[in-house]
């Protein structure tokens, strides 16, 4: 879109897509956490429920990567209107 419009896009543009990525990386992270104790959990013949702690903490990355999301399709809908021609 900053190769059609020749100029650049607003700067909550470019903040709001690095907070999405930056929330994609905290849900991935979260997400090897839980694989990781409840495999180290398994090894040491623990019971199979799982630490709510894992979960919970999956549970809000995924909810703020949510929230990211909502804003960065909003912006990059209005960055379209403005790149495309009137």
């Amino acid at each position: 879109m900053e190769c059609l419009r020749s100029s650049p896009l607003h700067a909550n543009i470019s903040t709001a897509l690095d907070k999405y990525l930056e929330g994609i990386h905290v849900v991935q992270s979260r997400r090897k956490d839980e694989i990781v104790n409840a495999s180290n959990r398994q090894s040491r013949g623990a019971p199979r429920c799982q630490d709510d702690r894992d979960v919970f903490a999956l549970a809000v990355a995924i909810r703020e990567m949510c929230a990211a999301t909502r804003k960065v399709r909003t912006m990059l809908w209005c960055a379209l209107q403005m790149t495309l021609p009137k």
